[in-house]
């Protein structure tokens, strides 16, 4: 359980922060900057969610996706480097990102096949929810990254996870424009050249 007395420690001062396991990091690590892109994926998700009140479903799956967020920052912040805890790891299950692609699923059936890439427009919820894609792309590399440094450990999980959801971010914005009557906004190529 969390408790929070205090929001100041001062123990980050000299540029480290503390993991769930207890083990001290540069905040400069690349394991703090995947996630905290999370973290940030999960902001940019609230800020979407201002414009999806209309979309009542939506809003739903956005925010059980805003605490799953919170469970796969969780996920990444206590590595597997096979000791024992006093606790058991919160870890992405499969599950979790299986019920993403049924939602994909469900919101792509209502939206005809693409015959050209989407720019980020349309609806406002449509626009922030690519804002939400490419954090959340973002997030994803640096997990990747994070997985291929030596010594550290990324539950495959957490990596499946963050793939299906900016997939989902896509296919939802995408819905919105459908719903909203507005549509896709669709790239021309060399349309000002």
């Amino acid at each position: 359980m969390v408790k929070l007395n205090r929001i100041y420690t001062r123990t980050g001062d000299a540029g480290e922060t503390g993991l769930g396991s207890g083990e001290r990091l540069s905040k400069a690590h690349i394991r703090i900057a995947a996630y905290g892109t999370v973290d940030e994926t999960n902001a940019t998700i609230g800020v979407a969610r201002l414009y999806t009140t209309e979309f009542a479903k939506l809003d739903a799956m956005l925010m059980r996706i805003q605490n799953e967020l919170f469970d796969l920052g969780a996920d990444l912040c206590v590595p597997d480097r096979g000791e024992a805890f006093e606790f058991e790891p919160l870890r992405i299950l499969p599950k979790q990102y299986e019920r993403i692609e049924e939602e994909i699923d469900e919101l792509n059936a209502e939206l005809e096949p693409l015959k050209s890439f989407v720019l980020p427009a349309g609806h406002a919820a449509a626009s922030q929810l690519h804002v939400c894609r490419t954090v959340c792309r973002r997030a994803e590399r640096l997990i990747v990254e994070l997985k291929h440094v030596d010594g550290e450990h990324v539950s495959e999980g957490a990596i499946a996870y963050v793939n299906r959801l900016s997939d989902f971010f896509f296919v939802a914005s995408r819905w919105v424009n459908h719903k909203a009557g507005t549509g896709d906004v669709l790239w021309v190529p060399g349309k000002t050249r």
